[in-house]
């Protein structure tokens, strides 16, 4: 059952990256009763921050919809392992690609892996993501300035950059963004500038790639249960997080990741490119000011 307003999860603090098993209570991230309709039977994808979250929850309902997957992921091997049993019990294959996508020469390199380990490439998911709130400018150092941009937007660039020889006609590029690319945020000031970023990216590669029929699309989620959320809030905002959007809660990651199928599925999304879907509680697309200092 998803949490509901009133119930909301205890105060909780991880260091960075986080990790998935210490939340507590564990975010619905495994697509148990998600059914498959074969939407994308014999696709290959890479997905970029696989390992837990809406990575995960991807993952799993790609491979239930037949697809084969790789997950490029940071260090978090505990919950990388886990998402490969996942995705392996549903009979497909996936690939673990660690290390650090805010290196430029590993953009590069596991989308290489990607292609000699699944045999060739037909979606690839540009979702992993750095962020860390502050309480103003000043104490935002130029380090984690560019470390975010490096991570959220440099990656989905030179990600898709290496990718694009092998995609085809009838391919899919699907960016994560944030519902603080459209709104901004008071203390997410990077992150929410590289949201933005994202999701213009998502716009113009929509309009450079149409003639070669390949779609770029972008998710846009308010509030999520992720590990990436444990790490960033402090422990007093974590029990609040997801209270400001008009249903009350944040999203679990099994409610995010159809978004993904839909944009992958050309039998679903064939006439989508350039759109920004914001899953957000009631909070998309409309601005609010409750977002502003989430």
């Amino acid at each position: 059952m998803r949490e509901q307003a009133g119930n909301a999860p205890p105060p909780q603090s991880q260091p960075y990256p986080g990790r998935s098993g210490e939340m507590a209570p564990e975010p619905r991230d495994e697509m148990r009763d998600y059914v498959g309709r074969e939407l994308l039977d014999g696709k290959r994808a890479l997905i970029t921050g696989g390992d837990s979250g809406v990575g995960r929850a991807v993952a799993v309902a790609f491979a239930k919809e037949g697809a084969d997957v790789a997950i490029a992921y940071l260090t978090e091997h505990e919950d990388a392992n886990r998402t490969r049993k996942l995705v392996e019990s549903t009979g497909r294959r996936c690939v673990l690609l660690p290390g650090d996508l805010g290196d430029r020469d590993h953009c590069a390199a596991v989308v290489e892996q990607a292609v000699t380990e699944l045999g060739g490439l037909d979606v690839v998911v540009n979702n992993v993501a750095y962020h860390r709130p502050v309480r103003s400018l000043d104490e935002l150092t130029d380090e984690q300035w560019e470390h975010a941009f490096a991570v959220n937007i440099h990656s989905c660039y030179r990600v898709t950059k290496a990718a694009l020889p092998y995609l085809r006609e009838g391919g899919a590029i699907v960016n994560t963004s944030s519902v603080n690319g459209l709104h901004g945020n008071g203390t997410l000031i990077d992150y929410a500038a590289t949201m933005g970023a994202v999701n213009a990216f998502t716009c113009s590669m929509a309009r450079n790639l149409a003639d070669r029929g390949i779609r770029v699309n972008a998710v846009a989620p308010g509030p999520v249960r992720t590990p990436s959320i444990a790490v960033a809030l402090p422990e007093e905002r974590g029990a609040e997080f997801g209270e400001q959007v008009p249903m009350k809660r944040a999203a679990d990651p099994d409610e995010i990741a159809p978004s993904y199928v839909f944009f992958a599925a050309e039998r679903l999304s064939s006439y989508y490119t350039g759109e920004i879907l914001a899953p957000g509680g009631g909070d998309g697309w409309r601005p609010s000011p409750a977002s502003a200092t989430a």
